[in-house]
């Protein structure tokens, strides 16, 4: 018989974790069980094969369970097993439900033929009766006839001077169904011409069609061969990044102007980033996350092989910074550009010294992996854990200035606001909290949602922003389909933006911080208007979307799709 290896089982249930959105889930199976070292090759195994896999075996002990040993033929009826009942008892067990099915079965039969039996003959009774009623009925029927005919021959010598008198009896009714007419019309209740909720409709309608952003007004960049998970634009520059499970980030040049139709591949407009020697879609190699530094000049990416590298925008590798034993899961720059800082699921976050080429100083105070990392200032930054806490760091202090403890699930992301005084946390506990340096309890416990919350951003407006007369908000991005927009001062839902079918993985920000931007797995991306929270754009590609950004100018939009491609878009109002 033909057994299934534990090597498998394992490949099965890591792309079960990863076709079903369990990101973190399918990292920590993936790099514990060993997966970048199997021979399996992942394009020969197609979706959803752990389900297909684990429903074939149900059907057999199902059909197992229904054939006893002394059957052959099977002349009763099947019986169907509830999945919870096939995997909690064994096949005699089964066999034993399945006989007392069979015999209620058997008994609702019996009871459902007397009962069959008894209807029958009260049909036979209630048809007598009718025939005897239709009896009756046609003759009173045939008796009106003969009378009526009596009556029109008695009245048709008198017609010709009711005349009159009838015409002015229709001319009366008519004027009473007038007035009747105006009477109505007068209190409101006219019922003539279409109803308010076909015209709200129809303009409903007409209002998406006309956000509906065309395929001709999009530039669809092709070249990676696996999901692009990570996309970041240069902040002076029109390159753009991406970061893909296909072993390779790409530096895209994008054309001043109007974006065209079509695909743009040639290798006149692109850089690959080759993360592996020889072949592709090594799992090792994922390009988990990206970020560019302040001048635009050199990007970093993180992988899931556990090193950090940084190019140059002529797509050399300028480093390599190897200390981390476990997939980096977030990576950023400071300002000043001198410190790169990176998150790894080792537990661990570390700072390294980019002109040195070599790490500064490692932090390991969480208990589970490091999910995310964000720079307060040139020399601290706050990290988030599967541990459900936040620690707040200082290079050269060997213990967090400030821990933040509060959250009941992994904390997903952590964001500080653009003057760095309030930080931004959500998590899988469907809550978003802001926290100051100055309490150790959270300022706002954000609790709108209904499901895992996945990605926080700042807006770019308040005090100390290009923005500084706009108000301050807080963007979140949930499994539960939804975007919500907060007021960070008094900690109340401003908007619940419902636009989406699926998870929505992205958020972003327009520079003047007019719009928001959200990318989602229903394969949509959403641009809406935030003076009254309407889309005011709409795009739909062809795969699900992990991440969407804005070009420093605000007139372009990228988003990165689960079929290995990215879309660039004109957004111009």
């Amino acid at each position: 018989m033909t057994s299934i290896t534990s090597i498998e089982l394992n490949y099965l249930v890591f792309r079960y974790l990863q076709e079903s959105g369990f990101t973190h889930s399918a990292f920590t199976l993936g790099y514990e069980a060993g997966i970048n070292k199997c021979t399996i090759d992942g394009n020969l195994i197609p979706p959803g094969a752990l389900i297909t896999f684990v429903q074939k075996g149900l059907q057999y002990l199902e059909m197992e369970a229904n054939m006893s040993n002394n059957d052959v033929e099977m002349d009763e009826d099947f019986s169907f097993l509830q999945p919870l009942d096939i995997i909690t008892k064994d096949v005699n067990q089964l066999r034993q439900m399945i006989k007392e099915k069979r015999k209620n079965i058997q008994k609702d039969k019996d009871k459902d033929k007397n009962k069959d039996k008894d209807k029958n003959k009260d049909r036979e009774v209630d048809r007598e009766h009718e025939a005897e009623r239709g009896r009756v009925r046609e003759k009173e029927r045939h008796e009106k006839e003969e009378r009526e005919k009596e009556r029109e021959k008695a009245e048709s010598n008198k017609e010709p001077e009711k005349q009159p008198e009838e015409l002015a009896d229709g001319d009366m009714v008519m004027d009473q169904e007038d007035k009747d007419a105006i009477g109505h019309e007068e209190n409101g209740t006219s019922i003539v011409g279409p109803e308010p909720m076909d015209i709200a409709a129809t303009s409903t309608q007409a209002s998406q069609e006309a956000c509906e952003i065309p395929g001709s007004d999009v530039t669809i960049l092709e070249g990676h061969t696996s999901e692009v998970c990570a996309c970041a634009w240069s902040p002076t520059g029109s390159l753009l990044a991406s970061g893909s499970g296909d072993s390779t980030a790409r530096i895209w040049t994008i054309a001043d102007g109007l974006c065209k139709s079509g695909a743009q591949n040639s290798p006149l407009n692109v850089l690959v980033l080759k993360h592996v020697k020889g072949r592709t879609n090594e799992k090792s190699k994922d390009v988990t996350t990206l970020d560019w530094n302040g001048e635009g000049s050199l990007l970093a990416t993180g992988s899931y092989d556990g090193q950090a590298r940084i190019w140059t925008t002529n797509g050399e590798l300028r480093s390599t910074l190897n200390k981390h034993k476990g997939p980096i899961f977030s990576l950023k720059w400071n300002k000043k550009g001198d410190y790169l800082l990176t998150g790894s699921f080792d537990k661990t976050a570390i700072v390294w010294d980019v002109k040195a080429e070599e790490w500064k100083q490692q932090f390991e105070f969480h208990t589970g992996p490091t999910l995310d990392v964000d720079w307060c200032n040139n020399v601290s930054f706050a990290t988030s854990s599967t541990d459900h806490m936040i620690y707040v760091c200082k290079i050269g202090e060997i213990r967090p200035i400030k821990t933040f403890s509060g959250h009941q699930g992994e904390v997903n992301c952590v964001k500080w606001d653009p003057t760095g005084s309030l930080l931004a946390s959500c998590s899988d506990d469907i809550t978003a909290k802001i926290w100051c340096m100055k309490q150790d309890k959270y300022v706002h416990d954000l609790r709108e949602h209904s499901k895992e919350i996945y990605a926080i951003r700042w807006s770019p407006t308040g005090p100390g922003t290009n923005n500084p007369n706009q108000q301050l908000t807080l963007a979140s991005a949930s499994f539960d389909s939804t975007v919500k927009l907060w007021d960070v001062e008094l900690g109340k839902l401003l908007y619940s933006l419902n636009g989406h079918k699926d998870p929505v993985y992205s958020v972003a920000f327009s520079p003047n911080g007019e719009y928001l931007a959200s990318g989602s797995l229903d394969k949509s991306m959403h641009i809406w208007s935030l003076k009254d929270g309407k889309i005011v754009k709409t795009y739909t590609g062809n795969g699900g979307i992990f991440e969407v950004c804005w070009n420093k100018e605000g007139d372009k939009l990228a988003a990165c799709f689960a079929n290995n491609t990215l879309c660039v878009l004109d957004f111009r109002m």
